[in-house]
């Protein structure tokens, strides 16, 4: 059996961000679980200037990288050092992050297994205050001879492993962790784990084939890699499923979440895929409206909608099933503690709903709470089911690549498409990034994801047409 070999990493950089900064220092200690069997450290010329805080940490100047080698001229070496090794990090996505950046700069893939010596270390050493390297330096008094330099933080990382391979249970731990939780007599027997690696751990939507090629799922995540792993982690019926049918996989970064959303719900619609059971349905001939009844009572309602009734209806929200419209309707029933009676979901007449008896209704169908106050939780709950957009408007998020931008626009309160622009491709003009659209259909299930997703991210940048 061929002995596994950990490549222990650390890089310094000029910043946090990987899509932003660079790589100044890079520190690898390659370990076969017993011993180090070689070293390797080498600065790094970033350029671009190294902050002067960057400085101040690190000890690494602006001087110091001038004549280093720039990371174009190290890159076959580090590729050939840590093939077929586990990568580890302490914080692995950090430094993983900027070397498959780096990397992509060169219009090359890196993809290694990873392992995280955080992850490990509160596992193997429960109850520390913190499990930061400079915590565990301290509490297990490693000898570092210069911390924030890229081979001493290396070495550190490297005794703090060697504690955790110590631990009875740290085999089982890094087994799961390094193959992402994944149980491999579930994996399908056409896909690896290697195979699982090789997706980026990066936003977008995956999909799921079959023998012939065919779509049979299509789902999307912040990190496609770690989602796709987790189907096939747990024995569900849906794992069953997959593992039955799944032979290939393919996926679509997307850089910006609501986008990774939109393309989903679009993709389920247009290719149908067998096991989606959600969003597969075009039309929405339901909808919740409401109106005000005669004793000034906001009334919300789940009926069918026509061509007649329509233009006269106050919309709220639309469905493809009328059980999908009610069931929204019950849940804000519960959250905002509306009456069934006058959201439809009880008869009319005959005194005070069931709720009421119950506690559950404050009393608007016996007129013992104000409509004041009841209004107010309806407009909230309203608030809550409105797949209605106002206006046209651009939103702007993150792209998929350094520099580059998403956009997903808005038009007379429809979602119309979204696109990507790069800022050497923009000449600032509002007119360049709806120019850069691309067209997709949108519905009531696309303007609801848009406008839950403006609720929650308020720091999106929202442009008016």
């Amino acid at each position: 059996m061929k002995e596994k070999i950990y490549a222990i990493v650390d890089l310094e950089t000029t910043g946090g961000r990987a899509s932003r900064d660079k790589i100044t220092e890079i520190g690898i200690v390659l370990h076969d679980g017993r011993q180090i069997v070689r070293t390797y450290e080498t600065l790094v010329n970033p350029e671009c200037p190294i902050p002067y805080g960057i400085t101040q940490l690190t000890g690494i100047t602006q001087e110091m990288v001038q004549d280093a080698p720039r990371f174009f001229e190290v890159a076959k070496e580090i590729v050939e050092l840590t093939e077929g090794a586990v990568f580890v990090a302490h914080n692995v996505r950090f430094d993983y992050s900027f070397l498959r950046e780096e990397f992509r700069r060169l219009g090359y893939t890196y993809s290694r297994k990873t392992l995280c010596t955080v992850r490990l270390s509160r596992k193997t050493f429960p109850g520390l205050p913190s499990y930061s390297l400079e915590n565990l330096i301290r509490h297990f008094g490693i000898q570092v001879s210069d911390r924030h330099r890229a081979m001493a933080d290396t070495l550190a990382t490297t005794e703090l492993f060697e504690r955790i391979l110590r631990s009875e249970e740290s085999q089982e731990a890094i087994h799961k962790i390094v193959n992402l939780g994944i149980r491999e007599a579930l994996l399908p027997r056409s896909l690896s784990i290697e195979r699982i690696h090789e997706i980026p751990d990066d936003c977008g939507v995956y999909y799921f084939h079959n023998q012939a090629g065919d779509v049979i799922y299509v789902g999307k995540s912040k990190n496609i890699q770690k989602r796709v792993a987790e189907h096939f982690a747990q024995k569900t019926q849906k794992a069953d499923k997959l593992q039955q049918h799944v032979h290939d996989l393919s996926y679509e970064l997307t850089g910006s979440e609501l986008i990774a959303l939109l393309l989903e719900s679009h993709e389920i619609k247009r290719l149908r895929p067998a096991i989606n059971r959600a969003q597969r349905l075009r039309s929405f001939p339901f909808l919740i409206h409401w109106y005000e009844n005669a004793d000034g009572y906001l009334c919300l309602e789940a009926t069918r909608s026509t061509a007649k009734n329509r233009k006269n209806l106050n919309l709220v929200s639309e469905y493809p099933r009328i059980a999908n419209a009610r069931a929204h309707l019950q849940t804000m029933v519960r959250e905002f503690e509306l009456c069934p009676k006058c959201c439809h979901l009880e008869p009319a007449g005959g005194g005070p709903c069931f709720s009421y008896h119950l506690k559950q209704c404050l009393g608007a169908c016996a007129g013992k709470e104000s409509a004041e106050a009841y209004n107010g939780r309806v407009q909230q709950a309203i608030e809550r089911l409105s797949t209605v957009l106002d206006g046209s408007f651009l939103i702007l998020d993150e792209g998929r690549e350094s520099g580059e931008r998403a956009v997903i626009r808005v038009e007379e309160g429809s979602y119309t498409g979204f696109g990507y622009l790069h800022e050497s491709e923009s000449d600032g003009s509002v007119q360049s990034w709806y120019d850069a659209v691309k067209t997709y259909p949108g519905n009531p299930e696309t303007n609801r994801i848009i406008r839950r997703h403006l609720q929650q991210n308020k720091d999106l940048r929202v442009i008016s047409l």
